[in-house]
């Protein structure tokens, strides 16, 4: 009988759990039972408990979780991530280089409930502007809807940064030159990221003559850096209790050269902060490139998907 009641008892809870009346706890269980994974620590070089790291990473100003575009595991993490860090951090918002600047107000409308998810995707023009599977990013979208998380488009307008890369800024107008940062701030550097850039360049183009195209090719790239970088460092000004959380492509986070160093240079000084802007570095599922040991170190934590799932 007792055996019997039992039962009765769980299957209730799992019950009202499903139903929604318990979604706090019911997310913290799924939660634990997705996050199977394994996280290695670069700096010490040794694996660490998710649970850590997810404790660790709830403490600093920004997480970047940086993914391969088309690849689903990074996708499912980076939603158990942000999960897992809402439930430490509630105040948390979330950038996305899936979305240029002008989409703003679209994904604004969104996440008020003014439009729907058909409609944002229209009008952001998601399909012409960033074109990979909808489905990999809209559970992210609709998590920090139910939750009234911000989302953050954080994208130079792609026609900008095509410009760039043919005549260079001075041929930018100045209803052009407003979305993007000043002049002053986009810093051309450093040599590592010029010389990385410069390989890929070279194997994807075999124009290594050609240094005016590449140099406009660097430009761009750091363009669209600075710009990400100047809308994270904009929305922490406005909101420094935040927990940004930005998805972005390895090769915007790796070694800190794209996004995270130009947010520290806008940052690590600003009064808000007092001198302890933190923030941290998670490449998802990385290569054999990547998990190299360098100096400096590409990322805090490489943070691997169960084999099955990649």
């Amino acid at each position: 009988m007792i055996n019997q009641l039992v039962k009765h008892y769980w299957a209730w809870i799992l019950g009202i759990m499903v139903l929604g009346i318990l979604p706090g706890y019911a997310a913290m269980l799924v939660t634990r039972v997705q996050l199977d994974t394994t996280v290695f620590h670069v700096a010490e070089q040794h694996t660490i408990d998710p649970t850590t790291v997810l404790n660790q990473l709830a403490q600093v100003n920004v997480v970047y979780l940086g993914e391969v575009h088309d690849r689903l595991a990074d996708h499912q993490a980076q939603l158990e991530m942000i999960q897992a860090l809402h439930q430490r951090r509630p105040n948390l918002a979330i950038g996305m280089e899936m979305f240029q600047r002008p989409a703003q107000s679209s994904l604004n409308q969104y996440l008020g409930g003014q439009i729907t998810e058909a409609q944002l995707r229209t009008l952001s023009q998601y399909d012409q502007r960033w074109g990979f599977d909808w489905e990999f990013y809209a559970p992210i979208l609709r998590f920090a809807k139910a939750h009234r998380l911000p989302v953050i488009a954080l994208n130079t307008p792609s026609e900008i940064t095509r410009k760039v890369s043919r005549s260079g800024l001075e041929s930018l107008t100045p209803a052009e030159h407003q979305q993007i940062p000043p002049r002053s701030q986009i810093q051309l550097g450093p040599e590592a990221y010029r010389q990385r850039l410069q390989q890929f360049f070279t194997a994807s183009h075999q124009q290594a003559g050609h240094s005016l195209t590449f140099e406009r090719f660097f430009l761009a790239q750091v363009l669209w850096d600075e710009t990400m970088a100047e809308q994270i460092a904009q929305t922490l000004q406005q909101s420094p209790d935040t927990l940004m959380v930005v998805l972005a492509g390895q090769g915007h986070i790796a070694y800190g050269y794209g996004i995270p160093d130009r947010v520290l240079r806008r940052l690590q000084t600003q009064p808000s902060f007092q001198g302890q802007f933190e923030q941290r570095l998670v490449l998802l599922n990385p290569d054999a490139e990547l998990r190299t040991p360098t100096k400096p170190k590409s990322a805090d934590y490489f943070w691997d998907a169960p084999a099955g799932n990649k």
